[in-house]
């Protein structure tokens, strides 16, 4: 768009491309990818991400994590994917899922021993959305299941809610084929590129907080998966 130029890459290697700056003005300078990836802010004022950043924070009264967030950021930002991919899958959370456009097939994340607890009990599940087609059905391969079950939680590496490793290798695999390029626009710690890597694909991410550039970097340098923290 308008004479911009792509920022230089905060990180760069054979398998991954990070930058470092908002979604919505670095999307529009990217070429096509196969895949659009990404677990995005739920908008559920999650009081961890910010308190650092703000003074005198009142329980959940000055968080920026909103639903506002999503409409403003998210769906910008997703607005903008559709230019870039036929592809996308999304974990929008369950708070906010219906300001979403309507996704082509909704899969679930289940948790047998609940996550959190909601106005109607603990929260078992997590919805995600895929838009366009599944890539193995597409080429003729057979059709696998939409949705998964896990008891893994995220290994703590610095970042508020990072997802776990297991879950986004599952959707790396569901949703991409081997040397594919997965983009990752809402980048977080890193976890989509670091999957990817393991999984022999090339990913892109895009994150605008600087801490979270650093773990992600970390990460993706470690040869094997770590076992313990990566902070």
């Amino acid at each position: 768009g308008g004479g911009m130029s792509l920022p230089t890459p905060y990180y760069q290697d054979e398998h991954s491309t990070i930058y470092h700056g908002d979604c919505r003005e670095i999307l529009p300078l990217l070429e096509p990818v196969d895949l659009v990836l990404t677990d995005p802010p739920y908008g559920v004022n999650f009081s961890g991400k910010v308190t650092k950043h703000t003074v005198n924070t009142k329980g959940y009264e000055s968080i920026v994590d909103d639903s506002s967030i999503v409409v403003d950021v998210v769906l910008r930002a997703l607005n903008i994917c559709k230019t870039l991919s036929s592809r996308i899958v999304i974990t929008p959370g369950s708070r906010n899922m219906f300001k979403y456009p309507e996704p082509d097939c909704v899969g679930a994340i289940y948790y047998p021993a609940g996550a959190g607890l909601g106005r109607w009990g603990f929260t078992c599940w997590q919805p995600i959305f895929y838009y366009g087609k599944d890539p193995y059905i597409s080429k003729r391969l057979g059709s696998r299941p939409d949705s998964f079950s896990t008891t893994i939680s995220a290994e703590k590496n610095g970042h508020p809610c990072p997802k776990p490793i297991q879950t986004m290798k599952w959707l790396v695999n569901k949703a991409s084929f081997q040397k594919e390029t997965i983009l990752d626009p809402f980048m977080g710690s890193g976890t989509t590129l670091r999957a990817a890597k393991d999984l022999g694909r090339k990913a892109v991410g895009i994150e605008i907080e600087e801490k979270y550039c650093e773990i992600a970097v970390k990460r993706l340098r470690q040869g094997v998966l770590p076992l313990g923290g990566a902070a």
